[in-house]
């Protein structure tokens, strides 16, 4: 008996009791009550599940050679302290994250070289074009922003990402929970039932991307994905050309906290899909090990215009593979001063107007 009152209740995590008269054991702070033989067997299963263990193998990568090296340069920005790569060719420009000039400082040494590049597959008057169009809906955006010579300044840059593939037994314990609803002629009920779930297995990940670059924000780069890898191809120099390359400034043993986090909830997300017929699934303990993993380095293509406007900053980004983009841009306060010039409304018309102005914009 006293090795009963040593279980911890499920749902509240208190100690629970034996209670004689219903011969199960009984929270008393939930009231929950339990079989002995279904505590039994949700303790083996915990007792099952491993702690996280992530084993990477960050050897597969190489410097540059003295061949390739010799014909980058690489640009230093005076204001955000960003560094690009270029080839020979480019010369003085703009730092493609502020906007501001930037300067050589010399050739690319000591940097490790990419394994994979995914080649830009759309140009920049299709950026243009998908910026031009973005900003020709939004009524209330500045002029200046709608003239060509702001366009020009989007550039075309290889963001630098580490990829990690790996093997990976996971197990999780959920919680689950069903709702019932019925009515009467007096009241309507709402009933939640609380389940334990558990799910585990084995599966496969390839080429989970983290960010290498901290000038580049990890939430844009995430809405930019996917990025289709099927498409990538062994890194060459000539792939450069026309565009830039910004120079990792997270090491790989730095990003592989991120890809921990990645793969960890990849495989919830995974063995939930499997866990049908719940409301909710939430997980409450997740045992994750990390086989075989392998990183590796890759650039990714992203149409990149970084502008300031009245001192504040925006982006506008693109996936130069797909299409995909993201954006914000200022409002001009005089167009707004002009649609409420000479109006005399009610408070239910200048609601009505704002919710206008919030779906405009």
């Amino acid at each position: 008996m006293a090795e009963l009152l040593e279980y911890k209740c499920p749902n509240c995590g208190g100690s629970m009791e034996f209670d004689a008269d219903a011969q199960k054991m009984k929270c008393p702070f939930c009231d929950s009550e339990f079989n002995v033989a279904d505590l039994q067997q949700m303790d083996a299963g915990l007792d099952a599940q491993k702690p996280d263990s992530f084993e990477w193998n960050c050897t597969q990568t190489e410097e540059w050679g003295a061949d390739d090296a010799e014909h980058m340069s690489v640009f230093v920005c005076k204001s955000c302290g960003g560094e690009i790569v270029g080839d020979d060719t480019t010369a003085a420009t703009f730092c493609p994250y502020c906007g501001n000039p930037v300067v050589m400082t010399g050739r690319l040494s000591g940097a490790i070289k990419p394994n994979f590049v995914i080649p830009f597959k759309l140009d920049k008057d299709a950026a243009k074009k998908k910026l031009r169009d973005y900003i020709g809906k939004k009524r209330f955006a500045p002029s200046d922003f709608k003239s060509e010579n702001k366009l020009e300044e989007i550039k075309g840059l290889y963001v630098p990402f580490w990829l990690f593939d790996s093997d990976t037994d996971a197990a999780v314990s959920f919680e689950g929970t069903q709702v019932r609803k019925w009515s009467d002629s007096s009241y309507d009920y709402t009933e939640t039932s609380y389940f334990d779930v558990f799910r585990s297995g084995r599966m496969r990940f390839e080429n989970i991307p983290v960010d290498g670059s901290e000038k580049m924000p990890d939430d844009l780069m995430e809405s930019l994905e996917p990025f289709d890898f099927s498409q990538a191809v062994p890194f060459q120099t000539a792939y450069l050309s026309g565009f830039f390359a910004d120079k990792y400034d997270v090491p790989m043993e730095q990003s592989i906290g991120r890809a921990n986090e990645r793969v960890k909830v990849s495989a919830q997300n995974t063995l939930a899909a499997t866990a049908t017929g719940y409301v909710t699934l939430t997980p409450k303990f997740t045992s994750v090990q990390v086989q075989n993993g392998l990183a590796k380095y890759a650039l990714y293509p992203v149409w990149l215009l970084n502008t300031s406007y009245k001192g504040e900053k925006y982006t506008f980004a693109m996936n130069g593979q797909s299409g995909k983009f993201i954006g914000n841009l200022p409002v001009d306060k005089g167009k707004l001063a002009a649609l409420f010039s000479g109006l005399t409304v009610g408070v239910g018309a200048v609601a009505f107007l704002l919710g206008l102005l919030a779906y405009l914009l």
